[in-house]
């Protein structure tokens, strides 16, 4: 029979988290009272910094007690406690540095020590040596500290941080997708009505072997009978966020994105003369791409829809929008065609 713990301690960059880490945290938990989970990076990796970390885990870890942290965050904790600040050991440094800073962390953050660390890497044995003698140190007496070493050859989870960094994409079977959702590129699609958003938007999910983000406010008007109030508006840009990263765990990539909350934005303040402080905050929200569809086919009027000279109007918003915030834009002209291939150029 296992041994078990009452307090374990899982210690990683999870930059990113995948399934090894996962393997390691659950097995941790099967044999545990309580669970540790320590993060930090520094410096921080491409794509995985301490507040996407911290959504990940807060994703698939809930129960867990957790600190993961940057700079600013263990400044904060340092003065919450009244105890002085401390710098996070940088990525290069020796052992002995990391090992010290762990057990402070135990002791001065958690006020707690652990009794079991949890690793799959060869240095397990004097991680745990190294925090059983700082805590005996404080205690004045032995304070036993076991190494549990799970998967050391990797051949449960033949993966690690650096090869998921170089190619997310192509070993997304190794990351939850609520995880992977984080390295797909969002390609937002403006353009005034009937600019040939929609038609796009499928056109390129097809081409990219994708999914596609369906624009909610039309879903929207047709449900209210296009009697919408200025609260509508919020809820629109909200739902159609909600829609993006629901979609981007199952996608490929890219997810293409038929409108973003700027459209709504724009929207309300035609309508309304003003928009909520939420609503600006939602329609600067960052997409890998940019591409604004030019009104320059024939007007099609489908009932929802104004005239072309708001269609014009709209596109004139757009660019007024981007341009005086310096955010980078492809104008897409001509046909489908041309329209899909010019954005397949751009993403490379």
């Amino acid at each position: 029979m296992q041994d078990r713990f009452n307090t374990g301690l899982v210690v990683g960059k999870f930059s990113p988290l995948h399934r090894g880490h996962q393997a390691l945290i659950d097995h941790a938990l099967s044999r545990c009272d309580r669970v540790l989970l320590l993060s930090w990076s520094t410096p921080e990796l491409p794509g995985c910094d301490a507040v996407r970390r911290e959504a990940w885990l807060e994703a698939l870890y809930p129960q867990v007690e957790r600190l993961v942290l940057d700079d600013a965050g263990l400044a904060r904790l340092c003065t919450q406690r009244g105890i002085a600040p401390r710098a996070l050991p940088d990525n290069q440094d020796d052992d002995a540095a990391q090992r010290a800073f762990v057990a402070w962390v135990c002791t001065a953050l958690w006020n707690c020590r652990v009794d079991a660390v949890f690793t799959s890497e060869h240095y397990g044995d004097g991680f745990a040596a190294s925090l059983q003698q700082h805590f005996s140190a404080a205690e004045g007496s032995v304070w036993p500290v076991t190494h549990v070493c799970l998967d050391l050859d990797r051949r449960r989870v033949p993966v690690s941080g650096t090869t998921l960094r170089a190619d997310p994409h192509g070993l997304r079977q190794y990351l939850d997708p609520r995880v992977y959702a984080d390295f797909v590129g969002r390609i937002g699609l403006l353009g005034g009505e009937s600019s040939g958003k929609t038609t796009l938007a499928g056109a390129l999910a097809q081409r990219l072997r994708t999914v596609w983000a369906a624009e909610f406010a039309r879903e929207h008007w047709e449900a209210k009978n296009g009697a919408l109030q200025y609260d509508d508006l919020l809820h629109i840009a909200q739902v159609q966020v909600r829609r993006e990263e629901t979609l981007a765990a199952t996608a490929h990539r890219w997810l293409v994105c038929d409108t973003t909350p700027l459209t709504t934005l724009l929207y309300c303040q035609d309508m309304f003369g003003r928009a909520d402080a939420a609503l600006h905050a939602l329609a600067d929200r960052p997409y890998a791409h940019l591409f604004l569809c030019a009104p320059d086919f024939p007007f099609v009027q489908d009932g929802t829809r104004r005239d072309d000279a708001f269609r014009h109007a709209q596109h004139d918003a757009y660019i007024a929008w981007l341009r005086q915030r310096q955010r980078p834009f492809t104008l897409l002209t001509g046909s489908l065609q041309q329209r899909v291939e010019k954005v397949l150029d751009t993403l490379g």
